[in-house]
């Protein structure tokens, strides 16, 4: 730990924790789920039962870390967690964070071991649980505890720096097989009238869009014999209420693609420091033709969109989907994980079984 950094935990005043946060993402190198947008989105609900970590150095705030407490059987004793970023309520943890993480000073990386260590080690929180989260915290995370380690999943996403440029610099980075069914998508949606990306620009716009999104992606998903991201009314209304928070500060977009007056799916995206993020979407299937590709076409005319307007990358968050696989020329790896004190009776049991156990726990809730 740096000499004369202090690190407390508390519960907190959201009112005051909004704006202290809000400085602190400007010293920062954050990404969209560690922005007081989506953290302090419906806080007082999501964390209900509230431990806010906070590091300093001389009246200088270092590190923010929000997370919520659950108690388990026998009296608690057994089960107490701290869930960071999530509410520990499935329903409410619907809403899917990724690359999660203490808030952290960009001259302050150093601390995260020792971070985690603090919420790990206060008593309220004898298990720490950490979704979605990238291969640094899980290094802090065995260096502050035990782990067990629930799921990896790919996250894909598509460097712009890395193509030529021009249309033509995106598709020749395709597969053959990929670049063939986007054109021959593209064309027969073209028959019907120009391709065209429309971007709500008021709320009553965006909530329309969102609502068209839900009614396409649910009839996907109940036709497949699943539920659907929208099948839990928490996860609509944090995206309600979200959509008034995003939209103003230009950090969220809702795009409908159509070709003339037929709309082809809907896209929800966030836009974060020149990345444009694929978070949710809903394509019409029902109507498509055989040789139409509702998803390579409207995710294909989006990245066209974020490449004009000067975005960094495209990146399709966590999963393995083959569009996603298809589309993108990086990916990184997200991790979700429990961690225990080592010499807990827990840490001696994950620690007999870590190395039998496959990581199997997998994407809940976030079906695109």
């Amino acid at each position: 730990m740096e000499d004369g950094v202090r690190i407390t935990l508390s519960v907190p005043d959201f009112l005051a924790l909004g704006a202290e946060w809000r400085a602190l993402e400007e010293a920062s190198e954050h990404s969209f789920f560690q922005s007081w947008t989506w953290v302090g989105c419906e806080a007082e609900a999501r964390f209900a039962d509230p431990v806010l970590l906070r590091a300093d150095r001389d009246g200088e705030t270092l590190a923010l870390a929000l997370a919520n407490r659950t108690h388990g059987w026998l009296g608690g004793w057994l089960g107490r967690t701290l869930w960071l970023g999530e509410s520990g309520d499935p329903a409410l943890d619907s809403i899917y964070v990724e690359r999660n993480g203490p808030l952290l000073a960009c001259r302050a990386t150093a601390l995260l071991p020792a971070l985690l260590r603090a919420l790990l080690g206060t008593g309220w929180g004898r298990r720490l649980r950490l979704a979605g989260v990238d291969s640094a915290h899980l290094a802090a995370a065995r260096a502050a505890g035990m782990v067990r380690l629930r799921a990896s999943h790919p996250s894909p996403w598509l460097d712009f720096a890395a193509l030529a440029p021009g249309e033509g610099g995106f598709l020749a980075r395709l597969g053959a097989n990929t670049r063939a069914q986007l054109r021959r998508s593209d064309r027969a949606y073209a028959a019907a009238g120009p391709i065209r990306v429309d971007r709500a620009e008021t709320l009553a716009e965006a909530a329309a869009y969102l609502d068209a999104l839900a009614a396409l992606h649910q009839a996907t998903w109940t036709a497949r014999g699943k539920p659907g991201a929208f099948a839990a009314p928490a996860f609509l209304a944090f995206h309600r209420a979200l959509l008034a928070r995003a939209l103003p500060r230009g950090e969220l977009d809702l795009l409908r693609v159509a070709a003339g007056d037929r709309a082809i799916g809907y896209l929800y995206n966030f836009r974060h420091r020149g990345r444009v993020l694929a978070y949710q979407s809903g394509f019409d299937y029902a109507t498509a033709e055989r040789r139409q590709k509702p998803g390579l076409t409207c995710h294909h005319a989006a990245i066209q969109a974020a490449r004009r307007d000067g975005a960094s990358a495209y990146d399709f968050l966590a999963g393995a989907a083959r569009y996603k696989t298809s589309l993108a020329n990086a990916t990184d790896t997200l991790h979700w994980l429990e961690v225990v004190p080592r010499r807990s009776v827990r840490g001696v049991v994950y620690r007999t079984v870590e190395t039998m156990r496959p990581a199997t726990e997998g994407l809940k809730g976030k079906g695109s």
